[in-house]
């Protein structure tokens, strides 16, 4: 029972990886077809950027009412809708449309898968699950060009990730039962909060007291791991976006080879998610959000180091992905260790919500940015995120180890 709900989660994450890339894959063709600029892409984003936080904000009060995983299902039933919507998209305002469920969708079950596999599974399990979803990311460029290719057009691309959506809602409606029956997960280091918390909800997550928004917020940390959580996450899709260009205007690489590392970069991450699940349980959380960021910041030392050859920045590039492989899913594990069961669906839909703050909103920042200063920031750009990643999850661990040593018993 354990390990097969495990293997549905582990196909839930692939398939939501799927979606991620189609529109940036498909849009050079779609926006020609559609008649709208190639900017129009940014509002479709943006759109489903909007529907992603608002359901992350109201996925703790949505799973406390029905479970994680009715929650997972009805979640990517919405966005298998909103694929197939897309496929039948004529018009851009279609689009626009149906990136409403999409949205809505996606951050729902974002945020409630990941709060159930912190709750009931090991740590490894999370880096792997992530390192799937990086798999899945990865793939759905290759459905498009398939598509594109082959002369079904980019609505089949869509089509095809849709279908796939609809048959793992099938298999997820299918596995409800399960979900209420695997054993919660006490981590190591959890104080009496949250034993106490356990008793009160079944492992399915329903039935806990509704922990309102601003009393998760008046939780003493939480302010910190979201500050953290946003810088991260800023970083990542900075990089993403703006690194293969950074390259071509900076420091004069080929536009073919910088492609080919600004790639190698998502696949350090997925790469280095993997590699991190093998020995995330030895060495917990907190060791893996600090050596990530070291790793990340000595990538980006080299990004920023003015040598002559270009293969020290390449090689900053590839160790930048390593390092930020197992940040993201070791501050959503750590969630529960840090500030309780009870509170643990709230808080991570919170930082759902400050993840795709981040990665909305910082990329075009530093768009402007490099407008006004030059594409030279972007080492900068990326090390004074580090640099605010690193205090704030520091802050917390001095924060919760004083409230451990507060906690402890005297004698």
């Amino acid at each position: 029972m354990y390990s097969l709900l495990l293997t549905i989660i582990y196909v839930a994450f692939v398939s939501l990886g799927l979606p991620d890339s189609l529109v940036g894959a498909g849009w050079p063709v779609m926006h020609q077809d559609l008649g709208v600029p190639l900017a129009a892409a940014g509002l479709i984003t943006m759109i489903i950027a909007g529907g992603t936080i608002l359901s992350s904000l109201a996925s703790e009060r949505v799973t406390r009412r029905f479970g994680a995983g009715v929650v997972t299902a009805v979640s990517v039933g919405m966005t298998a809708a909103a694929l197939v919507g897309f496929s039948f998209s004529g018009s851009f305002w279609m689009l626009c449309l149906w990136a409403i469920p999409y949205g809505l969708g996606a951050g729902a079950v974002d945020a409630a898968l990941n709060n159930y596999v912190a709750l009931h599974y090991a740590a490894r399990h999370m880096n792997w699950l992530h390192s799937f979803w990086g798999l899945g990311a990865s793939i759905s460029p290759f459905i498009m060009s398939y598509a594109l290719t082959s002369g079904l057009g980019w609505s089949s691309a869509y089509l095809i990730v849709g279908v796939v959506q609809v048959a793992l809602t099938f298999v997820l409606l299918v596995s409800l039962p399960l979900w209420g029956r695997v054993n919660s997960v006490v981590p190591a280091g959890a104080g009496a909060e949250t034993d106490d918390a356990a008793d009160d909800a079944d492992s399915s997550g329903r039935g806990t007291a509704h922990v309102p928004l601003a009393q998760a917020l008046r939780i003493p940390g939480v302010a910190l791991i979201l500050t953290a959580f946003f810088a991260y996450c800023a970083l990542e899709s900075t990089a993403i976006l703006w690194a293969s260009t950074w390259l071509v205007t900076d420091r004069a690489v080929p536009a073919a080879t910088a492609a080919a590392f600004a790639s190698l970069f998502l696949l350090g991450i997925t790469g280095g998610r993997f590699l991190a699940g093998i020995f995330a349980d030895r060495v917990g959380d907190r060791a893996l959000i600090r050596g990530g960021f070291a790793l990340v910041a000595l990538g980006v030392v080299l990004l920023a180091l003015p040598l002559p050859t270009d293969a020290v920045a390449l090689a900053g590039l590839v160790l930048t992905g390593l390092g930020a492989a197992p940040i993201y899913p070791a501050i959503i594990h750590s969630t529960p260790i840090n500030f309780g069961r009870r509170n643990s669906q709230a808080i991570i839909g919170i930082q759902m919500a400050a993840a795709y703050t981040g990665s909305t909103l910082a990329p075009p920042l530093f768009g402007v940015l490099s407008e006004w200063v030059g594409m030279w920031l972007f080492p900068v750009f990326l090390g004074i995120l580090v640099i605010l990643g690193v205090v704030m999850s520091e802050r917390l661990n001095r924060l919760v180890d004083r409230r451990d040593r507060a906690d402890q018993p005297a004698g």
